[in-house]
């Protein structure tokens, strides 16, 4: 049960309504107002644990005892209370961009009320780094990207969710073990600066990893000295087995002359086969800048500024009702005025523009619906599947996606995010909301 994972708020409204009896189904959209100024699109994240969240949606008696005992409230309406809504949402891993839904969500009006604060988290922080983790495959160009980013999340739950966003968005691995258990990923992780310092010299602490991991050997070389590290990596590596190539970390300094000459040396001894790796304080313009240069780097570490989406760690995401006892409403707020009656997304593979547009439309020649019926009666439509699976197919997903984006979003530096046509049924309903709710009627 998770009844009490909201804010006051929510618990108000849904006591006023239910005293009221006023529990005719009602349609809340969840959507990003406006994309931050350096992203060109979102990658959609989250689904998973929104559905899971809407399943077990309930208010235990310790839960209720407890809201009693803080608020001073009768919460007694609530007891029983379960979701039993439909849900209908843009699959994880899919490119979004401002104004489109992520889900919408139709149920009686208490629950879908009670159940907005854990949705918007859930899915704003996912779409969030995953976007944020998107950018950094773009900039690395074929390259392996590794998500390194736990140990600076705020906290666990965040880990877990940085490390699963950041492999649906194409990441290669994670160094956070219980992720990579959870969700199929690859784990991945080498030596810390302490290891290091904990033997002798430097070249005792490599030969020593060296035995205990002969297979997956990777050196951090930069504790003391960075080439000098690679100097001594190279002496150990020529000890072991020709057939366990090496790898060799750079996580500090110049990566770019680093990395050009360690690659050097690593040929110049015969070590052509072995990785360079580089990390420490990287994001998509460390990595663009790096790749651009040609930098001889196979694999990039990304941790803090990808776990926190350090640019852009908050999306103007909301939750607003657009339909209630089948009567379309909007917010009038200056910018903030929303777009009234249940939605859908079309697209079209072969052009970059989306149309938004009414739930019961149909269709534009040659485009898709992104949202789907994916909860009905509380809940899921389809078969439970495992965490793994769920991940690949979203990383699937956002792979085929990202492949569609035209240049402009993808861009960087000054994206312009692709264009996302209102569909002339939905203008014309919004017209006539509007000046229903206005009270200046023109």
């Amino acid at each position: 049960m998770s009844g009490n994972r909201t804010d006051l708020y929510e618990i108000r409204m849904a006591l006023s309504y239910l005293r009221r009896d006023m529990g005719a189904p009602a349609t809340f959209s969840l959507f990003v107002r406006g994309l931050p100024q350096a992203r060109g699109f979102l990658v959609a994240a989250g689904l998973a644990d929104c559905l899971s969240f809407l399943e077990d949606f309930g208010f235990t008696d310790t839960e209720l005892d407890d809201l009693s005992r803080i608020t001073g409230l009768d919460v007694a309406p609530l007891a029983g209370l379960r979701f039993t809504g439909e849900v209908r949402a843009v699959a994880e891993g899919r490119v979004v961009f401002a104004g489109e839904p992520l889900l919408e969500v139709t149920a009686p009006l208490p629950e879908a009320q009670l159940v907005e604060t854990a949705l918007l988290n859930l899915l704003s922080y996912q779409t969030a780094i995953a976007s944020k983790a998107a950018r950094c495959r773009i900039a690395a160009a074929g390259r392996d990207v590794v998500d390194f980013a736990a140990r600076r999340t705020h906290g666990p739950d965040a880990a877990m969710a940085a490390a699963r966003a950041s492999a649906i968005a194409g990441f290669a691995g994670t160094s956070y073990v219980a992720a990579a258990a959870r969700y199929g990923l690859s784990p991945s992780g080498t030596m810390a600066h302490s290891y290091v310092q904990a033997f002798p010299d430097e070249s005792t602490a490599f030969e020593a990893f060296a035995a205990d991991y002969p297979s997956t050997a990777v050196f951090l070389v930069d504790t003391y000295d960075t080439l000098t590290g690679v100097d001594r990596a190279i002496e150990v590596a020529r000890r072991m087995p020709a057939h366990h190539p090496i790898g060799v970390r750079l996580d500090s300094g110049d990566l770019h002359t680093l990395s050009w000459v360690t690659r050097k040396r690593l040929d110049d001894a015969g070590l052509s086969d072995s990785l360079i790796i580089a990390s420490g304080g990287l994001d998509e313009r460390a990595i663009d800048r790096l790749v651009t240069a040609g930098a001889p780097i196979d694999v990039f570490g990304v941790g803090t500024r990808m776990g926190v989406s350090s640019d852009a760690p908050a999306l103007d995401s909301v939750y607003k009702l657009v339909e209630h006892d089948g009567r379309p409403t909007m917010k009038l707020s200056a910018g903030k005025a929303g777009l009234p009656g249940r939605k859908q997304v079309f697209r079209a593979a072969d052009r970059p523009a989306d149309v938004l547009a009414l739930h019961e439309e149909e269709a534009p020649p040659g485009h898709e619906p992104l949202l789907t019926t994916v909860l009905r009666g509380g809940r899921r439509v389809h078969p439970l599947r495992t965490d793994s699976e769920l991940v690949r197919d979203a990383r699937a997903r956002c792979t085929a996606d990202l492949a569609w984006l035209p240049q402009h979003a993808r861009d960087l530096v000054d994206p312009a995010p692709v264009r996302v046509r209102v569909s002339e049924r939905l203008h014309a309903l919004t017209e006539d909301v509007r000046r229903s709710l206005s009270p200046h009627p023109a």
